[in-house]
């Protein structure tokens, strides 16, 4: 916890840039670290699910959790992952504005410290489908992010755009995507130095129909830094429902099968090669999911039981 404003943060963070780019350079691959960033309105229901898939990892990441300012029951074990890792947090409305600033606060909170190599926003709701090594190697592994970003004709893609933003952003460089993203620290040092495209955001994609954490980061990063992305997510999300939110799974849909279908039920490139293990997260699961998943965990992720 700290008493920064914003907008002190964002400095701070963007100092840390500047001023530490050799002693980030000279970390040992070992002591890089996957900066696990939490955004959720209270509690953590799966959070035993994260301790155990942490568990013996310790140096190899860091743990920071952005709850609703009025949630004041987060109280964890001194032993645990979650334990001292809340930060100064806002209230977050979803569609709005606000969830990228929250992104943005968890992103320059994690980069204050420079063994951070690798920052990844998951929800109260996400769980991790590999082991620890598995999900640390990959994500080491590339020089890439992994952040959806697709020109969508429709009228959730397309159609949401304001020629406002014209001459600075034009329909044809807005994109559209999900906000449960992985991206590299010189991607995510950018993106909390934005001002230009973000004071836009503010102005003309602050209210729906137009939703910011679908189109701020998907657009900015086509924008500027095409070469940085990988162009998809790395967290499952089952969109075979009708409506703005995906499905919910809870305790009687979790099995192996499930589980097995969202880790290897897909064809991507991963640094040129390709594979089948293209997602290393998945949602929506509910807090009465978390039962069933500790148990199938030490049998097909190879946890601890």
């Amino acid at each position: 916890m700290h008493n920064m404003s914003d907008g002190e943060l964002l400095l701070r963070a963007s100092r840390v840039v500047k001023i530490m780019p050799r002693v980030v350079q000279d970390v040992p691959y070992c002591n890089s670290r996957v900066a696990f960033m939490f955004l959720t309105p209270g509690p953590l229901p799966l959070a035993p699910f994260w301790e155990m898939f942490f568990k013996g990892y310790e140096g190899m990441y860091s743990v920071y959790v952005h709850p609703h300012p009025s949630y004041d029951d987060f109280h964890v074990p001194r032993d645990s992952a979650f334990y001292g890792r809340r930060i100064p947090s806002q209230p977050v409305q979803w569609g709005t504005m606000s969830m990228v600033d929250a992104e943005r606060r968890l992103l320059a909170n994690a980069l204050l410290e420079p063994s951070n190599q690798r920052f990844v926003l998951v929800s109260d709701s996400c769980i991790p489908i590999f082991n620890f090594t598995t999900v640390y190697n990959y994500l080491t592994g590339t020089n890439l992010s992994f952040l959806g970003s697709v020109d969508d004709p429709r009228r959730v893609g397309r159609g949401r755009y304001s020629r406002r933003m014209s001459p600075k952003i034009t329909l044809g460089q807005w994109r559209k995507g999900y906000q449960w993203f992985e991206i590299h620290r010189d991607l995510a040092e950018k993106i909390i130095s934005d001002r230009k495209y973000y004071d836009l955001f503010v102005k003309f994609c602050f209210r729906r129909p137009c939703i910011g954490d679908e189109h701020y980061l998907p657009t900015v990063v086509n924008i500027l830094y095409p070469e940085m992305n990988s162009n998809r997510s790395v967290t499952w999300v089952d969109w075979s429902v009708v409506g703005p939110h995906p499905r919910e799974f809870e305790r009687a849909d979790v099995n192996v099968e499930l589980l097995d279908r969202i880790r290897f039920g897909s064809e991507c490139v991963y640094n040129g090669n390709t594979t089948n293990v293209c997602n290393l997260f998945a949602r929506k699961f509910l807090p009465s999911a978390i039962v069933p998943l500790l148990k199938v965990a030490p049998l097909i992720l190879g946890f601890d039981p």
